[in-house]
């Protein structure tokens, strides 16, 4: 019987007509679409283990993997698991408290959870995206991720697929532990046989992977006290800007109000300023700006949205890349410098902020590129409050000028982008991990340290859900070779 089914969706908004583009794969009957694959997890078997530190998208895909190879996965995640977390989150919004293990950082489903479920990647060769997604779906997902040029899950709806990953991971004999905040490794003659968890408790296993994010700072510090290798690894700095959505979606389809076929309209920006890269980074229309902040006395901010993106703002960090040159007396700091400049800018912004809670420093856009004070600002979204700060002040002069003059560009190529009505928040600083743990390129190992795997973006190897994804996966692999499983 022949058969059609679209493949890709994207909209096409570059006429005063947008347009839904499709690609559609057509066939006269050999292939069976919709078929229901057989489940590829069955209980392991297997005498070995693995413990896997951190429970985000490469903790999990790596456990998923592991289990796929008849290998027993072990994690150990720092936060609470993912509904307690949401009530913990519903805290820091509400009251700007926030919880140092467990946050819009820490947590079932790590930071991914909170960031609206973006699965665009570039990384393609690093492993089979359909494959991630085709995962996704079958423990939730909406299909629709199979085919969107951008898709997305939404916050809302993480929180079940997390569970449902977490089900089939217990229920194919794999172990979670949460709450548990590892300290140190246990090492012996030049491997680690496992970790220690804060009060003392020893868990061991054939092999450790390290996927704990690009926020969990204490894991460096144990590095450096045991003299392993870490490297400084340059990142991308700056500030979340956010606008009515109205207005974005006029813009970008050139008329108003956006027709009701339409998604929310969205926005990307590249630009090369004195050298340096800045871009929109984790654009979210129609979502809001959320506080992702590790300890009470720092302020960052970055974006979320629901599955309808159904807010009446759109938001996306601004950020410059930051190099060795650009940080100043913090390059002395060796492999912590860029994280030692990370850490000032977020406790200025916490100051900035008036000190109260989570509430953000904020400015107008145009003030921040004319570098005045705001006398008032407009509504925002981001329910722990602003208040009136000269955030151009926070950053070094050289890349203040690279942000501002990208702004001024970028206002250039879309008419009305550079508004008043938009307001500026500080400060956008946990793009990447500014350190990197090293792996050798042959068994993926850490070089001074047999059997420990750095492992997705906090160690310096993804970047996103999908990408941490396909790193958990390949070190899995990985693993299963080395131990003569595969």
């Amino acid at each position: 019987m022949e058969r059609f089914e679209i493949t890709r969706r994207s909209v096409d908004a570059r006429s005063k007509r947008p347009q839904f583009v499709l690609q559609i794969d057509w066939n006269s009957g050999e292939k069976n679409y919709g078929e229901t694959l057989p489940s590829p997890w069955k209980p392991v078997r297997s005498d070995h283990s693995v413990l896997i530190v951190g429970a985000g998208p490469a903790g999990f895909f790596a456990a998923l993997e592991l289990v796929r190879l008849g290998i027993k996965p072990v994690i150990l995640e720092r936060g609470e698991e993912v509904r307690s977390r949401n009530k913990t989150i519903a805290k820091l919004l509400r009251h700007g408290a926030v919880n140092e293990e467990s946050n819009y950082c820490f947590g079932e489903g790590g930071a991914g959870t909170y960031s609206d479920g973006k699965l665009y990647t570039r990384s393609k060769k690093r492993g089979d995206v359909q494959a991630v997604l085709d995962i996704l779906v079958a423990h939730g997902a909406d299909p629709d991720i199979r085919i969107d040029a951008h898709p997305h899950i939404g916050s809302n709806k993480l929180p079940t697929i997390i569970q449902n990953l977490r089900h089939t991971l217990l229920g194919c004999g794999g172990k979670i532990y949460f709450d548990s905040k590892v300290t140190d490794f246990a090492v012996r003659t030049g491997r680690v046989d496992g970790v220690i968890t804060e009060g003392g408790r020893t868990f061991q296993a054939d092999a450790v992977i390290l996927a704990t994010g690009h926020s969990a700072r204490e894991v460096f510090d144990f590095f450096h006290r045991r003299n392993l290798a870490l490297e400084p690894k340059p990142f991308a700095a700056g500030i979340r800007l956010e606008h009515p959505q109205p207005l974005i979606d006029r813009i970008q389809y050139h008329h108003a109000p956006r027709h009701s076929n339409l998604p929310p309209a969205s926005y990307g920006f590249v630009s090369q300023m004195n050298g340096r890269g800045v871009y929109s980074f984790c654009m979210c229309p129609g979502g809001r700006i959320v506080p992702s902040s590790t300890t009470p006395h720092e302020l960052v901010v970055n974006g979320m949205s629901y599955a309808k993106r159904n807010s009446n703002f759109a938001n996306s960090g601004i950020v410059v890349e930051i190099r060795m040159e650009d940080i100043g007396s913090f390059r002395k700091e060796g492999p912590f410098a860029f994280l030692a400049f990370q850490k000032a800018l977020e406790r200025q912004a916490f100051a900035f902020g008036g000190a109260v809670g989570q509430q953000a420093p904020g400015q107008r856009m145009t003030d921040f590129v004319e570098g005045k004070m705001s006398s008032s600002l407009p509504a925002t979204s981001y329910l722990p409050g602003i208040c009136p700060a000269p955030v151009h002040e926070l950053f070094p002069p050289e890349l203040y000028e690279r942000l501002k003059n990208a702004l001024i560009s970028f206002g250039g190529k879309r008419k009305g982008f550079l508004t008043r009505e938009a307001v500026v928040l500080a400060v956008e600083s946990r793009t990447s991990s500014p350190v990197k743990i090293p792996r050798d390129g042959t068994t993926l190992m850490h070089p001074n340290i047999r059997h420990l795997y750095p492992c997705g973006e906090g160690s310096g190897y993804a970047g996103g859900i999908v990408s941490s994804a396909m790193d958990g996966q390949n070190v899995a692999r990985k693993i299963a070779e080395n131990l003569g499983c595969l």
